[in-house]
């Protein structure tokens, strides 16, 4: 699981305002090392202050990353079928998720040394998708992440993330598909909003 959440860490994403033209590789670097330096910046965020480590993901991951397309393709035909409010919640729900599970791996590495490779991405002239390879190494080991990424109006923007062979989008797909099962769309939204009740207290 250690190695699982420090494989989350280059999540991260900065400003796109900053890199709205950069290539890929290039935002991803910037928001794994700015991300980084953030959080080893703030003291409390240093200290293990959970609070304060979200906060650095809110400011410099949420903003570039597309995780309403990451919803939506994690809850699948489902998305269509729900009301705008539903969607609403899917959102707010499984965002309030990803961050703190990237809040929780951030936490592990604060006081780690850690370096981070990036493999130049491969992108057709025009094209819109792209894949960044890397590594995360710390003193915890070398883990690998991939980042499928997508080029929008504001720039590349990292909205699935392959951790350890197993792409994040793909993890959730098989737990909503089950919840959506059961359930229905307010089955599914029950189940993130109670998962976030219990990981908040």
């Amino acid at each position: 699981m250690k190695r699982y959440l420090s494989a989350f860490l280059a999540a991260a994403v900065v400003s796109t305002t900053a890199f709205a033209q950069a290539a890929p590789d290039a935002v991803v670097k910037n928001a794994v090392e700015g991300t980084v330096s953030a959080m080893k910046a703030d003291p409390q965020a240093r200290a293990g202050d959970m609070g304060k480590i979200t906060q650095v993901v809110v400011t410099h991951f949420v903003p570039a990353t597309d995780f309403q397309r990451t919803t939506r393709i994690a809850v699948g035909k489902a998305w269509t079928t729900a009301t705008p409010e539903q969607q609403k919640q899917l959102y707010e729900q499984f965002q309030t998720l990803l961050v703190r599970t990237y809040a929780a791996s951030l936490a592990q590495l604060r006081d780690q040394d850690v370096t981070f490779k990036f493999a130049p991405a491969s992108v057709v002239a025009g094209g819109k998708d792209a894949v960044v390879q890397s590594h995360v190494i710390s003193n915890g080991g070398d883990d690998s992440v991939g980042y499928r990424m997508e080029k929008t109006d504001s720039g590349w923007k990292v909205y699935d993330i392959d951790m350890m062979g197993a792409w994040l989008i793909q993890v959730y797909q098989t737990q909503f598909a089950d919840q959506l099962s059961k359930g229905g769309v307010d089955g599914l939204i029950k189940f993130l909003t109670e998962h976030n009740a219990r990981s908040a207290g």
